[in-house]
């Protein structure tokens, strides 16, 4: 049978649109068993899809709910507030675990968690603290971007960021990167792209202050082209 599904918010960017069609065997057809059909035709999706519910004829359905050719079916995400936000911005202390938290999934067998740090002496220089200031609107949207990016490259791989602003003392954290994966190997390869991708397009900047002075500090990786892919080999 042929079925349309209705899409929204987050869903329907990464699907494709607002609508798709389905073209599926004669059933029976469930809630459930199309649920399950969803994740293995969109994997890259399957952190959102695995949190919707299915609709039934504008009713919330069971995983039991029998699906009919005729019936109106969509796929509704969380409501507002029901998936954790997981590129956000801050100005208090980082709660490593929480971001840790955003990433979990109980197909993913390797978690990471990245913690960047202030450190005291850099080429023989001392340190006293760092400031840091963002575009807020870009920056988060930059850091979704990355999100999605890592998503995409390794097949559903989770991934949460965390970057404090204001003055970070030594040895706090500035940035908290969380990913998880199916695989370890992939969680290494998807925690390093995100702090070098990180680096590279999302517009935040740190002052150091020493205690003699102080300099901004630009991403320290060669030419910056925020807008070229990441390279192998451009990650210090």
């Amino acid at each position: 049978m042929k079925l349309r599904l209705l899409l929204f918010a987050g869903l329907a960017e990464r699907l494709g649109g607002s609508e798709i069609e389905l073209e599926l065997d004669d059933g029976p057809w469930t809630a459930g068993r199309l649920k399950d059909v969803l994740i293995d035709q969109f994997p890259a999706a399957e952190d959102g899809l695995r949190s919707a519910f299915i609709a039934v004829n504008q009713a919330y359905a069971e995983e039991t709910t029998p699906i009919r050719e005729t019936d109106e079916v969509a796929v509704i995400p969380p409501v507002s507030g029901g998936e954790p936000e997981l590129a956000s911005i801050t100005r208090e202390p980082i709660d490593a675990n929480e971001v840790a938290a955003k990433v979990s999934h109980p197909n993913h067998g390797a978690a990471i968690v990245f913690i960047g740090t202030t450190r005291e002496y850099t080429h023989g220089q001392r340190t006293t603290l760092l400031e840091y200031e963002a575009y807020e609107p870009m920056a988060l949207r930059t850091m979704n971007q990355i999100i999605d990016e890592i998503r995409e490259r390794w097949n559903g791989a989770l991934c949460a960021l965390t970057h404090r602003l204001g003055t970070v003392g030594i040895g706090e954290a500035s940035v908290v990167i969380a990913v998880s994966a199916p695989h370890r190997d992939a969680a290494y390869e998807a925690s390093r792209y995100a702090i070098d991708r990180l680096k590279q397009i999302v517009p935040i900047w740190k002052k150091e202050v020493w205690e003699d002075g102080s300099e901004w500090k630009g991403h320290q990786t060669g030419p910056w082209n925020p807008v070229s892919p990441l390279q192998e080999g451009d990650a210090t």
